[in-house]
């Protein structure tokens, strides 16, 4: 892989770790999220089974809540930071987003990657699309880097 594919040299083997351990937490689990990174510089996720407290956006049964896209989001930015070092702990300070378009239908994808990386500032933007992958919002988010590891088995235990 070359730096411009793999900038900060992440071995996949550990995204993807870092996926697994995420996929098994009790709150992807109950939002029926599945988290995952298709190359070394994107993360997704995606809810392709809406449960009932996904929709309601717009007042109307057949859009996704604002709520939930905005969780997509954290989510999705928080975890973009692994893409530049899946063992340190970070967490989201700053989250904006823009909402274009209703997200209706039954699936919902997030993806996010990294614009710039210092050593305890992340800098990501975000898009979320609907089951066509047209897409209905941008965002950007600021994810602070820490300089702890991961303990416990997995990042999604903290």
């Amino acid at each position: 892989m070359t730096e411009e594919t793999n900038p900060f040299g992440v071995d996949p083997a550990d995204l993807q770790k870092y996926a697994d351990s995420f996929n098994k937490s009790p709150i992807l689990e109950l939002f029926g999220i599945h988290l995952e990174f298709p190359d070394p510089v994107t993360v997704r996720a995606t809810i392709d089974a809406p449960q009932p407290g996904h929709k309601g956006g717009r007042g109307e049964s057949a859009a996704f809540n604002g709520g939930v896209l905005a969780a997509l989001y954290d989510l999705v930015v928080g975890c973009a930071a692994a893409t530049v070092d899946p063992r340190r702990q970070s967490a989201t300070i700053q989250l904006s987003m823009n909402f274009e378009r209703a997200v209706e239908g039954d699936t919902v994808i997030a993806e996010a990657s990294v614009d710039r990386a210092g050593n305890t500032l992340v800098f990501v933007s975000a898009r979320i699309l609907d089951g066509d992958r047209q897409v209905c919002s941008h965002g950007q988010g600021v994810v602070r880097m820490s300089r702890h590891t991961w303990k416990g088995s997995s990042p999604a235990d903290h």
